[in-house]
Parts: structure tokens; C-alpha cells; sequence
């Protein structure tokens, strides 16, 4: 049996939390909107992008670990391994699903090449 998480309010999500998260996480929402039409599933966990399927998420990391932390992470599913020194870090949970973690921690870390990987990415969403 799998767990499914319950939908959240946003405002709850950004509850309590670092004050550069919010305006970082409305710049990315606001970039995948202009690609596309996107459905955007809030839980307790992470905001998550998708069409037929989940292309992209962000998350607090905060709410995991300790110490100086960036106040919002971008994971992006691509079907490659993009070998930018931009991720944080990059792993394979499943054959051909790259997940790319990229900490935000300023506006300019959504440059014009991760745009790029988002537009990728909600493509192959289909």
C-alpha cells in the first residue's frame, strides 16, 4: 500500500519558513507557467509540477536539515544526466529519470539553462 500525502493550503506550506522561499518559489511557478498549463499538487513535503506526470518539485530544506541551508530547492526530473556543475546534486531513483537538485537561493540561480531544463522537462511530462 502506498502512502499518498493530503493537499495542503500554499500559504500553510510557507508557514513559519525561511522568507526568501516564498518570492524564489513564485519566480519558478511563475516560469513553468509560461511554458504551459501545469497542475500544481501542494503537500506537507513539497510543491510538485505536472502534466500526465510529476516534472518538477520544490522543497524546503529546512524542514530536514540543519545549519545554514538554501531557503528553497528546484528538483527537476529529466530522462539525461545534465553534468552542470549547477546541481547540488544529481541521482537516478529509477532507469532514465534523473532527478536534478538545484538550491535557490537567490532569483539569478533560475538562469536561462535551468529554464531550459524546466521546458525539457514538462515536455517529456506530456
Amino acid at each position: 500500500m502506498t502512502a499518498v500525502s493530503k493537499p495542503i493550503p500554499l500559504e500553510q506550506f510557507f508557514a513559519g519558513r525561511d522568507p526568501l522561499a516564498r518570492p524564489l518559489f513564485d519566480a519558478v511557478r511563475s516560469a513553468i507557467l509560461r511554458i504551459g498549463p501545469t497542475e500544481m499538487r501542494v503537500t506537507k513535503s513539497q510543491v510538485a509540477f505536472r502534466r500526465n506526470r510529476s516534472f518538477a518539485w520544490t522543497w524546503l530544506p529546512g524542514q530536514y536539515l540543519s545549519g545554514a541551508v538554501a531557503p528553497l530547492v528546484l528538483t527537476i526530473d529529466l530522462d539525461r544526466f545534465d553534468t552542470s556543475p549547477r546541481w547540488k546534486e544529481v541521482v537516478e531513483p529509477t532507469l532514465n529519470h534523473f532527478m536534478h537538485h538545484l538550491e535557490l537561493r537567490r532569483m539569478s540561480d533560475l538562469e536561462p539553462a535551468v529554464l531550459d531544463c524546466l521546458r525539457e522537462a514538462w515536455s517529456k511530462a506530456g
